[in-house]
């Protein structure tokens, strides 16, 4: 198996290097939105929409879907202005942490 080529099973959503259908099962997608994740992008760098947009270009039309997904799934994380988008858990050795919400939460991703 290639770093871009999906394990054996999530290789039925897959024609040609290409996603073909999105799972339905929760699990399932989770699993294909963590391969996506962890293949199309470097955790040692930002992204900017339209760089997150060509990376999910290159497995499937419906980009927005995709990131929002990815988004939701707590994969990626982006800027309150949508500006840059990070694998997450990842962040840039001189950017200071999120502050956190009056109940101690993390503010949201999305």
């Amino acid at each position: 198996m290639s770093a871009h080529e999906p394990p054996a099973t999530l290789a039925a959503f897959f024609t040609d290097g290409r996603l073909t259908s999105i799972p339905r099962k929760p699990a399932r997608r989770t699993a294909l939105l963590d391969h996506l994740a962890r293949t199309l992008f470097d955790p040692e760098r930002s992204y900017t929409e339209q760089e997150v947009n060509a990376a999910l270009l290159a497995v499937h039309s419906d980009t927005s879907m995709l990131r929002r997904y990815l988004v939701e799934a707590l994969l990626l994380t982006r800027t309150r202005d949508g500006s840059s988008y990070r694998l997450a858990g990842t962040a840039p050795a001189d950017a200071p942490a999120a502050p956190a919400g009056p109940d101690g939460a993390q503010p949201s991703a999305a």
